[in-house]
């Protein structure tokens, strides 16, 4: 089978289609004619939590007693750099120094509260997408990376965690935990037994969430994935608001509105308004 002509999905992707047809289309499907490039608006809080998981991915491919060996905060700065000024969506140097020090806040509280990041992790590869076919008589394949697998010994099995470094909770219709659960389920050999969030902004622990059943979730998953596929092949993205705030960031670059700051590791031209 030809994985290039297959549809290939993702916890972001499909998010972007439940809310909102045209801002999958957007950020999804079309490129720009002048680079080739996909198109993202980058924004404050978004160059946060790329900064602040990009530390946090490098630590599971290390050994556990290496981890907090070499400081956090010098790998946020590095980090930072990708993302400061405009390139970050910041408007002034205050508003990225406020952001900057959520950050900073947020990997003390992982220093002294390591709790999983201390204990045996199954590695993820950084520059490898785990992906799996969904559906081979569809030709969907879901892909994606999840933050981080604990690995408990005493069951031989894994446990999800991911690092949420929003404001905001979860909202129990998300179907990030569905997906995740799918992806650890296909991508590697040890069964799902657990899974948390941890709320980096405001918890010093994790909040366990209750698995979803696996057979629901695949359900759930490939019905939404078949409509992606469906609407590709129709070339059918419509806004059901016509005109939300999830397309119109991405509509305002198309006519023009946005300024390039910068192309992101995944080739995608990125924009500030």
């Amino acid at each position: 089978m030809d994985k290039y002509k297959a549809t290939w999905v993702s916890h972001s992707s499909i998010a972007d289609f439940v809310v909102c047809p045209r801002a999958y289309y957007l950020r999804n499907v079309f490129k720009d004619p002048n680079t080739g490039n996909k198109i993202t608006v980058t924004s404050p809080a978004l160059s946060l939590g790329q900064a602040v998981h990009e530390v946090i991915e490098g630590l599971s491919t290390l050994p556990s007693e290496e981890r907090l060996k070499i400081s956090l905060l010098k790998k946020f700065d590095l980090a930072w750099e990708k993302v400061t000024g405009k390139k970050g969506g910041f408007k002034t140097h205050e508003q990225e120094q406020e952001f900057k020090e959520r950050g900073v806040k947020m990997l003390n509280r992982i220093i002294a509260n390591p709790g999983a990041i201390l204990k045996k992790a199954i590695k993820i590869q950084s520059d490898f997408i785990p992906n799996y076919y969904l559906s081979e008589e569809d030709q969907i394949i879901l892909c994606g990376k999840i933050d981080w697998l604990e690995y408990l010994e005493s069951t031989d099995s894994v446990h999800i965690i991911d690092f949420k470094t929003g404001k905001h909770e979860e909202q129990e219709k998300s179907l990030q935990l569905p997906i995740y659960l799918l992806l650890a389920t296909n991508t590697q050999t040890k069964k799902v037994t657990k899974a948390s969030y941890w709320y980096l902004e405001k918890n010093n622990e994790l909040t366990p969430k209750e698995l979803p059943s696996l057979l629901e979730s695949e359900d759930k998953i490939l019905t939404v994935a078949r409509r992606i596929k469906l609407a590709r092949q129709l070339k059918h993205f419509i806004c059901p608001q016509l005109g939300c705030m999830k397309c119109r960031p991405l509509e305002r670059i198309l006519r023009g509105e946005g300024e390039r700051v910068g192309v992101s590791d995944t080739r995608q031209d990125i924009y500030i308004l």
